[in-house]
């Protein structure tokens, strides 16, 4: 009988290669993770930084989402399944514009809905029709590690200026 289990295991190579691939992928995943909050504090650094020689004074959300509103509207506030409609800059930390609604005319969403950056939409959901904003959101709340691959490039952190034209 233990002859037979000896042959089983002998004839079963991938055995020992199963085994090890657990620890193997948790250190891979201990390394992502460590790697995740490495580049998390180093986009928070350079996020200071920027609001520092600007001499802005931006409040940091638990998520990671910088906001300043500086013009208060009276409208109604902006809510879950609200309609919102809104003009905007999204520029980068170096000041490239890479939208405008200028150019491309307002945006109109659903808040809550999840059809805008994570950033954004959180930012929104924290104003009323009327108020103007400054919102900086770091990659993992705008547009990660690929970017848009249009005008925004991979692990960029983007600065919108907003203003809440109208809550429907």
């Amino acid at each position: 009988m233990s002859l037979i289990f000896l042959a089983s295991l002998s004839c079963n190579p991938g055995r020992q290669q199963k085994e090890n691939t657990p620890r193997k992928q948790q250190v891979n995943e201990e390394t992502l993770v460590h790697t995740n909050r490495y580049l998390v504090e180093k986009d928070d650094e350079r996020i200071q930084r920027f609001i520092e020689r600007r001499g802005w004074k931006m409040t940091r959300s638990n998520t990671g989402l910088w906001y300043q509103i500086y013009a208060h509207g009276s409208g109604p506030k902006v809510t879950r399944g609200k309609k919102v409609t809104i003009s905007y800059t999204v520029h980068l930390l170096d000041g490239t514009l890479c939208y405008s609604s200028a150019d491309k005319g307002p945006k109109t969403f659903i808040a809550g809905h999840g059809s805008v950056e994570r950033g954004l939409e959180e930012g929104i959901l924290l104003m009323r029709q009327g108020d103007k904003a400054r919102l900086i959101l770091p990659p993992f709340l705008a547009y990660g590690v690929p970017g848009d691959r249009k005008m925004i490039p991979p692990r960029s952190v983007i600065v919108y200026d907003i203003e809440i034209l109208k809550v429907e």
